[in-house]
């Protein structure tokens, strides 16, 4: 998954206004944005837990288990990175975020 550069990895205050442009409710637009955050969280696990199981060990006996040294690099990568929510806003207001209500839904199909 391709991390945007301009994303702060802090909390930012944000004025509540400038969500309603899109859609006119501030409710709505923080519905979208949970639903976005979601598919971004879940991305960015199953891509971690695909890097992280290269270098699983199947070895179950406590005296041979070591810490490997590329399973902690990319947990502390993926530590760094911008929380999927602050990724799921950004995306909202550079307006690159698809979505559509059942009303525009009945619209199209009648």
């Amino acid at each position: 998954m391709k991390t945007p550069t301009n994303t702060s990895a802090s909390i930012v205050t944000r004025n509540m206004s400038d969500f309603t442009p899109e859609t006119g409710n501030v409710y709505e637009s923080i519905a979208i944005i949970s639903k976005r955050a979601n598919q971004l969280s879940i991305k960015l696990k199953e891509e971690l837990n695909g890097k992280l199981a290269e270098f699983a060990t199947t070895v179950d006996n406590l005296e041979e288990v070591f810490e490997n040294r590329e399973q902690i690099e990319i947990s502390k990568h993926y530590e760094r990175l911008p929380k999927p929510t602050n990724l799921a806003i950004e995306e909202f207001l550079e307006g690159k975020v698809y979505y559509s209500t059942p009303e525009q839904e009945a619209e199209k199909n009648a």
